[in-house]
């Protein structure tokens, strides 16, 4: 299925154009996908992961130099965030906002999880992301944006993922809680909450064992809109609600779930 690009409307302009953004875990999947609709908006991005081979090809699919940096970063280090904020300033002069991904923990259930699992994903998934929050939102202007990239598991538990389920929630709170801080300085921030999507990491799960450009039979049955998500749909909302057209949005998890959670 093809979907149409970020903007639709000739009218419409989200008010991105050379605004600069840092976003992690973002040359693959939704993170990359967000990156393009920004790029495509006239942002500038820094984008990072742990794999040197993803950054170059984010890199040179995005446009290059002039358009966007990418490093080699893992959030589980203590001067990573002061790094990436650093790196936005040094080459593009400013820092308006940054969408924030942690790759998801190991598989397990809550009481099948070690202690050693439970401590190392606190680190990476829980701690790394509050402090990147932490240290972009002292970096942020007035007009500034935050958006933590979740999972549908901060409403609803998903089957054999219980350290997601047990620090998502949790994020969602931290979120929420920066917002209040941060909001008499005009600083922004979201909460999003991805549901079923067919990225590279999501494949073996939802991809057709035929093709897994496409999803399995039955990977949407009980999602309203009956089928898997496109990672660009993702990035068009990550985009939007970074941008300063969304300039009263703050404090809220956002679903882009196709209607999966089931709560309200």
């Amino acid at each position: 299925m093809t979907y149409p690009p970020v903007r639709q409307d000739p009218d419409m302009d989200l008010g991105l154009a050379d605004r600069v953004y840092v976003l992690t875990g973002a040359t693959r999947g939704l993170g990359f996908a967000t990156a393009r609709c920004l790029v495509d908006e006239g942002a500038r991005v820094v984008v990072s992961s742990r794999h040197p081979d993803h950054v170059d090809a984010a890199v040179a699919e995005l446009g290059g130099p002039g358009k966007v940096v990418g490093v080699v970063a893992d959030l589980a280090q203590g001067d990573c965030a002061a790094a990436l904020v650093a790196l936005a300033r040094a080459e593009f002069g400013r820092l308006d906002g940054a969408l924030i991904s942690v790759g998801g923990p190991p598989p397990g259930t809550a009481l099948g999880t070690t202690d050693d699992d439970w401590r190392t994903s606190f680190e990476t998934v829980f701690l790394g992301a509050v402090r990147t929050a932490r240290t972009i939102a002292a970096a942020l202007p007035p007009g500034g944006a935050i958006g933590l990239v979740l999972s549908s598991s901060a409403r609803t538990p998903i089957q054999n993922l219980g350290i997601s389920n047990g620090f998502r929630p949790g994020l969602v709170g931290v979120a929420k809680d920066m917002a209040d801080e941060l909001g008499p300085r005009g600083v922004r921030v979201v909460s999003l909450l991805p549901g079923r999507f067919l990225t590279d990491r999501t494949r073996a799960t939802y991809g057709d064992p035929d093709d897994p450009t496409r999803a399995r039979a039955g990977a949407a049955d009980d999602v309203p809109l009956r089928r898997i998500g496109d990672a660009a749909e993702f990035g068009r909302a990550a985009a939007f609600l970074l941008s300063p057209a969304a300039s009263y949005v703050t404090g809220s998890a956002i679903a882009v779930d196709g209607g999966l959670i089931r709560a309200l």
